[in-house]
Order: C-alpha cells, then sequence, then structure tokens
C-alpha cells in the first residue's frame, strides 16, 4: 500500500496516474456538446449505491471507467456555452494547473511552517486586491472558502467593533436582493432573531437609500445599534449593484461598519470599463470577493478584505503547539492568526497563476466580454414579445419570464415557466436558473462564459418557449 504515497520513490506512478485521469477530462471536455446529460436521481443513485467501498479496484484505469459511468458522462458542464444558470464560471488553463500543484504539494496554509512561500504568496495576493479595492496601506485579509465565510466572517469583525453592552441591540441593515448569508451570518453569530433589518430595492433591484436612512434613524431612536451596513455589488438574482457612495455616506453618519459583498461584482475590479460600477467600494470597512465568480478560478477561491488590518484581532486566537503568541514579536507571519479555519488550502495558488500567464487585463477582458453579451441578451428579451424581463443588467444577470399571448392566469404562466425550466434541464440542452419576483415565478441566465453567443441566447430562449407552449398545450388538452 506504501506505492500509493506521494513521495519521492513513487513520482513516475504520480505522472502516470495524474497524466490518464487529465487525458480523460481532457476527452471528456472535447466531446461535451451539452451542458447535462438530463440523467435522473433515480437513474444514477443506484449505480452508485451498488459500489462496494469495502472492495477496491487496485487499478487506477478500472477505477476512472468507472468513475465515468458515476460522475463524468453525467457532470454539470460549466464550461459549455448553454450553461446559463448560477454563478458558476468556466475556469481558466494556469489556475487548474496551480490546482494540480497544490494539491500534490498539499501546503497548509495555517502556519508559517507548513507553508513557506505559500503564506507570502497569499499575502501578497491580498495586498493586490486590496489595492484595486482601493483601500490603503493599513489593509489585510485572508482566503477563504468562498462568500458565505467571508460575509460571516466581516460581520464577526463588525460585531466586535460595535459599541454596545449587549448583542440584543445590534443591527444589521441590508437589502431585500442580499445573500441569504447575511441572515445566516447574524444567527451564527449568536443574534437576534430581528437583528436584520431588511431595506427595500427599486425597480433597479438596488438599495434604496431614503429607506436606508429611514431604518438608520429609527434605530437610534429605538436605543439600538446599527452594527452593519451590508451593501451587495453584485446580487445573486439580478446582479445588481447597490449605491455604494450615498450608503458610505450614511454609514459615516451613523457609525456603522460598511461590509460590501462583492463576491459576484469583483471581477470589475479587473474590468478594463467599467471599473467605474463599483466606485466607493473603497469606502468599505470590508470586502467579500469570490475570485471563483468572476475571476475564473476553480471553487474554491474566495476572500475577506479589511481596511484597517486591526480588525482582525478579532478572529486570532493562539495555540502553543500552533501558533504560540511569541511568533508575533519574531515577526513569523502565520495566516491563522487572521482565519476562521485552521488547516486551509493554498487556493491562492491559483489566482497568482493566472496574473502571472495572463494579467489582471486577460482577466478583466473575459469579464468585460460576459456584461457585455448581458446587455445583447437584454435587448434580445426586450425586443421578444414573449417573454418579460425584469430589470437592465448591471453586470451579467438576466432575470425573465415567459409570457404565452393566450394565457392570462399567473398561476398558470408560474407553472409554465416551472415547467419549462424542469424540462429543459431534464434535456440536458441548456441549464437555466429560476426565482421569484414579487411572488411570482421567473428564469434567470446567469452569463459567466466569454464563449457564450447571442446565437446560444436566442436558441435557448426558443427552447423554453416551445417547452412552455407545450405544458400549456397539454394543459388545455386535460382541461377539456
Amino acid at each position: 500500500m506504501r506505492s500509493h504515497l506521494l513521495n519521492d520513490t513513487t513520482a513516475d506512478r504520480y505522472r502516470r496516474s495524474v497524466t490518464e485521469g487529465i487525458e480523460r477530462v481532457a476527452a471528456k471536455l472535447a466531446t461535451t456538446d451539452r451542458p447535462f446529460t438530463g440523467v435522473t436521481v433515480d437513474t444514477l443513485a443506484p449505480r452508485i449505491d451498488r459500489i462496494d467501498l469495502d472492495k477496491p479496484l487496485h487499478d487506477t484505469s478500472a477505477v476512472l471507467d468507472e468513475l465515468e459511468d458515476v460522475y463524468l458522462r453525467d457532470a454539470i458542464y460549466f464550461h459549455h456555452p448553454r450553461y446559463l444558470a448560477h454563478l458558476n464560471c468556466p475556469v481558466v488553463i494556469p489556475a487548474v494547473v496551480g490546482e494540480a500543484v497544490l494539491s500534490a504539494v498539499n501546503s497548509s496554509l495555517d502556519t508559517w511552517d507548513q507553508s513557506a512561500g505559500g503564506t507570502l504568496i497569499e499575502r501578497r495576493l491580498i495586498d493586490w486586491t486590496n489595492e484595486r479595492i482601493g483601500f490603503g496601506c493599513s489593509a489585510d485579509g485572508v482566503f477563504t472558502s468562498g462568500g458565505s465565510q467571508s460575509n460571516l466572517q466581516a460581520l464577526l469583525l463588525a460585531r466586535e467593533e460595535a459599541k454596545t453592552d449587549s448583542f440584543a441591540k445590534l443591527r444589521i441593515f441590508a437589502s431585500e436582493a442580499s445573500h441569504f448569508s447575511v441572515k445566516k451570518s447574524a444567527k451564527l453569530l449568536g443574534l437576534s432573531q430581528d437583528s436584520v433589518v431588511t431595506v427595500p430595492v427599486g425597480s433597479d433591484k438596488r438599495m434604496q437609500t431614503v429607506a436606508l436612512a429611514h431604518e438608520l434613524e429609527r434605530c437610534r431612536r429605538d436605543g439600538l445599534v446599527p452594527m452593519a451596513v451590508v451593501a451587495t455589488a453584485g446580487t445573486t438574482d439580478f446582479g445588481s449593484i447597490d449605491p455604494l457612495p450615498e450608503i458610505a455616506e450614511l454609514c459615516e453618519q451613523f457609525g456603522a461598519w460598511l461590509h460590501v459583498d462583492a463576491a459576484y461584482g469583483c471581477g470589475l475590479l479587473a474590468s478594463l470599463k467599467n471599473r467605474d460600477r463599483i466606485d466607493g467600494i473603497e469606502r468599505a470597512d470590508s470586502v467579500t470577493v469570490d475570485y471563483h465568480k468572476s475571476f475564473f478560478q476553480p471553487v474554491s477561491s474566495s476572500a475577506v478584505l479589511v481596511r484597517d488590518a486591526a480588525t482582525l484581532r478579532h478572529a486570532t486566537y493562539y495555540a502553543e503547539y500552533l501558533n504560540p503568541q511569541r511568533m508575533v514579536q519574531e515577526r513569523i507571519p502565520n495566516q491563522v492568526d487572521k482565519s476562521l479555519q485552521t488547516t486551509r488550502r493554498f487556493d491562492a495558488l491559483k489566482l497568482w497563476m493566472t496574473l502571472r500567464v495572463m494579467g489582471a487585463d486577460g482577466i478583466g477582458q473575459l469579464f468585460d466580454e460576459v456584461c457585455d453579451l448581458a446587455e445583447e441578451g437584454w435587448k434580445l428579451l426586450a425586443a421578444d414579445p414573449r417573454y418579460d424581463v425584469v430589470v437592465a443588467p448591471s453586470l451579467s444577470t438576466l432575470v425573465f419570464r415567459y409570457i404565452p399571448a393566450a394565457v392570462t392566469d399567473p398561476a398558470e404562466i408560474d407553472r409554465a415557466n416551472l415547467y419549462a425550466r424542469k424540462a429543459l434541464f431534464a434535456s440536458g440542452d441548456a441549464v437555466v436558473a429560476g426565482t421569484k419576483v414579487g411572488g411570482r415565478h421567473f428564469l434567470k441566465f446567469t452569463l459567466l462564459n466569454p464563449e457564450t453567443t447571442t446565437d446560444d441566447i436566442s436558441a435557448v430562449l426558443d427552447l423554453i418557449a416551445g417547452h412552455a407552449e407545450q405544458y400549456l398545450g397539454e394543459s388545455l388538452d386535460r382541461a377539456s
């Protein structure tokens, strides 16, 4: 069994095994002609359940054959131009090379004596991102597993910075379009059920600053403490960007921590022409970025950034076996000092490889392309009498609804849209997402693939309409 350990004596076996795995994936990518096979849970689950994990195959080729049957054939491939659903991006090759390197070396980014150069690479990338945000030299941050963890840590810091003798008095303000992790974080932080105050959005799906000001005034009047305002730079449903400069002004006026959730919109930090859409982000106290959304990185790759490095002390604990406090005086950089995690992957290497091969402009160009594509998609939807589109895109998301000419019952239209999405997924021809707007069911394109074209969008719209019309026709037949 020692022959399976990766070391100096097994380097050749490692090379052969990994190469064979890469060749299987490359062959699959080269021949995949749709984003999904349409396999059902009832079909796939028995295949996996039949595998006896106590009886290994003892052969990499045999295992890869099995993997083809239970995973590779039926995986959902985000690289396909008709995957238009969630915030999943196709990944760039330099980042995948970085993934292979970091997995094999297996550095843990908690302490210097486990990562050395990895620690310094991550710190340099944090500095680079802070420079892009516009933070000063006192800024800092750390890589995380994703936007939810980044938001949790930011709100932990905000809670600790709030001046109060009672957590029950703390209030967090976030728009009705903000990410669910805001409410989840409040619960994890031990805050009361009503601690998150929902601020309405306008027709553009951006936080209404007049309403925010009203809620902050009421908070002060009621003797409560405005712990934080969460502004979103790229909402999950609409890609909308809250008015950051105006929100920053209100945070300064009321003494509230400003957190900007830019998990989606962080791609604008590298944009060649749309960077001004997030002007004001430099006034935040903390920022969430998800490189694995709009920097075309493999999951996971996220970070939480703070304007004042001193605030990270609220996440600091010392253990004698790991990071004794004397190391601070010895100027030994331990990333665990500012992370919620202990053992942590060297995910920063993927971004490092990407920047060193492609450069920031290369990333920004790709993100600008999908934003431009969304503008073209908006024009198509606005001109198509079959569809009602909610709002012009701020980033690369389009939310829309099929509206049949002969049906006026909103509930029946809901069912037609739900059926169309489900039928499209089952066909495997394309994958789209769904959400609710005003209590009604809508469909959603999240455009993160620069290979997607307006022809793809048009074709998927035709497919959706076809499935919806089929449902409505069958519905009329049943009614008669």
